[in-house]
């Protein structure tokens, strides 16, 4: 059992210096992108190459979220948090999903009032198209880099922080296909682009949202986590039989409930064994926080 803590110690430190690493990357290159981005955009004349820079902006402040959150999700239990501090991670998610919301709102909003009162033909410049590829290669390279490291520590707010990098990405495409209309002589293309902008970041934030809040809402296991939990306990040396398995998310932790099955005739002693020995399978195969087991004679 010892063992067992202490390999989840080490995985959580692991997890949080890569966390750390990556971000600290995507807030050089999303420094980078935003100051090139508006500059760019105001001295082209390009609307929507203005808005990516405004996401990247976004981007920015998410990355800061996402250090604070893994600074103090790290932090151990204690007499006012008695499963740790994981949820941090799971209210960085859904600051994350609500503040690209508003911020694909305003897009809307201000793309809306450029078609309706659209631009004089031939201000967009040349260089507005060049700063939109580069920043659509620079964000897909960093979605890549830091979709594999949240993969590889399994963080869902990190997963969150890199599909916010992808969806940069999608938008610096758009941009950039709107501004070569307006280079061709149809510059309501690039308002159009920043509109297809703000509904793309608009959706991805209600998406993280709704998910963060029903993680906050003690939301179970996936399907396939369940079924996978529920064939530990049936392999598992001793046991009869289980009922009442509940499990619910604690930042990417998970935490289980349920009552074991055991002979009526085990002492205590074997029946906490038979327990103990289902809880350490649970927790060496699967991001489990915790197994709370009740045993049952049969």
């Amino acid at each position: 059992m010892i063992k067992d803590i202490e390999d989840h110690e080490i995985e959580s430190v692991d997890k949080q210096v890569a966390a750390k690493k990556s971000t600290l990357v995507s807030v050089v290159v999303n420094i980078g992108l935003t100051l090139s981005q508006v500059f760019a955009g105001i001295v082209s004349g390009s609307q929507g190459l203005i808005a990516d820079g405004i996401h990247s902006l976004t981007d920015l402040i998410a990355d800061f979220v996402v250090l604070f959150a893994n600074h103090h999700s790290a932090k151990e239990a204690d007499d006012d948090h008695h499963y740790g501090h994981q949820r941090y991670e799971t209210a960085a998610s859904l600051f994350l999903g609500v503040s690209l919301l508003a911020v694909g709102m305003g897009m809307l909003w201000s793309a809306g009032n450029k078609i309706i009162h659209p631009m004089a033909s031939g201000q967009i410049q040349i260089l507005a198209l060049y700063v939109a590829l580069g920043s659509l290669v620079a964000k897909e390279v960093l979605f890549r880099y830091m979709l594999s490291v949240a993969e590889r520590v399994r963080s869902s707010m990190l997963v969150a922080n890199a599909w916010h990098a992808r969806s940069d990405a999608a938008s610096s495409l758009v941009v950039s296909i709107g501004i070569v209309g307006a280079l061709l002589g149809y510059p309501i293309l690039d308002a159009v682009g920043a509109l297809v902008v703000g509904l793309m970041v608009a959706k991805t934030g209600w998406e993280f949202s709704w998910e963060a809040l029903h993680d906050l809402m003690d939301r179970s296991v996936s399907e396939e986590e369940h079924v996978r939990i529920e064939e530990i306990i049936s392999e598992t040396e001793g046991v009869k039989g289980f009922h009442a398995l509940r499990t619910r998310k604690m930042g990417d932790m998970i935490l289980v409930d349920v009552h074991i099955d055991v002979d009526h005739a085990a002492t205590v002693k074997e029946g906490h064994d038979i327990a103990l020995a289902a809880r350490n399978r649970i927790m060496k195969e699967l991001p489990v926080l915790n197994v709370m087991t009740h045993i049952d004679p049969v």
